[in-house]
């Protein structure tokens, strides 16, 4: 009984300090100060790290995903906030068929549940959805949930929520090389005539036009390659590689990386 006593005593005390630690980092949380005018207009987010989040709770990885979402309804309003003009979302890769059945069938789902709570919102904010990627090639009921959402945001002018589905950018890449191949068979180009403004109207992210290209690529979860997204258009983007899982990524990680952001120079190869 003395044992018992005295090991549930250094348990309650053990998590006390725990909870002075937490709150104490928590009050310890810096203000981050940005420059209103020096907000990057588009941003580009691999959401990487689901996975590893649920497992290190010891739950399935489905729940990762969950979570996930929740938190690119978080991000994208404080992206909102911050005067962001267009984020777009890397939420299913061409290469992300190869993953369980179990997961990919409960991924398909998840957009059906985002845009039935979140649409309400979405709306209220004036936000706009678009797609890149095949989704021609997706379920029905995902296609016709995803393509309901952008025929009902279509009138909107705040800012562009874009989700990359069934993405690939090699194989958008592709694409436009074809695409323009049979416009040069039908005499609308010569090749003199292609140019880098002819092959970005080829691309999937041409209806964003001065924002096609992103200013900030954030990629969560440690890892740091991009992983076969927006090759083209993250050219000249500023990389921002955090260990930070999605599902935990909060509007301060993202002032925090706009923050990083603001202190760099873009020179574009030349001189300032």
């Amino acid at each position: 009984m003395f044992y018992f006593s005295v090991t549930m005593k250094e348990y309650f005390i053990s998590k006390g300090i725990e909870m002075m630690l937490f709150w104490k980092k928590k009050k310890e949380t810096k203000t981050i100060e940005l420059d209103k005018t020096n907000i990057p207009q588009h941003i580009a987010v691999i959401m990487d790290g689901n996975g590893r989040w649920a497992k290190s709770r010891n739950l399935p990885r489905i729940a990762g995903h969950k979570e996930g979402m929740s938190t690119v309804k978080r991000i994208a309003i404080a992206a909102d906030e911050l005067g962001v003009k267009a984020m777009t979302m890397y939420a299913f890769s061409t290469e992300n068929w190869k993953r369980p059945t179990e997961e990919v069938s409960f991924l398909m789902k998840l957009p059906g549940d985002f845009f039935s709570s979140f649409m309400p919102e979405l709306q209220e904010r004036n936000m706009r959805i678009r797609l890149i990627g095949f989704t021609d090639q997706l379920p029905e009921a995902t296609r016709r949930v995803v393509e309901k959402a952008v025929e009902d945001t279509k009138d909107n002018t705040g800012m562009t929520l874009c989700f990359a589905l069934n993405y690939g950018s090699r194989a958008e890449i592709l694409q436009a090389v074809k695409e323009i191949a049979v416009d040069v068979s039908n005499g609308k180009y010569d090749a003199e005539s292609i140019n880098e403004e002819v092959f970005a109207n080829h691309l999937q992210t041409n209806f964003l036009g001065d924002l096609s290209e992103p200013d900030l690529m954030i990629r969560t979860s440690g890892e740091q390659r991009l992983s076969n997204f927006l090759l083209w258009q993250l050219a000249y983007s500023e990389y921002y590689f955090t260990d930070i899982f999605w599902p935990d990524f909060s509007k301060e990680d993202l002032e925090e990386a706009i923050l990083t952001y603001q202190k760099r120079q873009r020179r574009y190869g030349g001189l300032i």
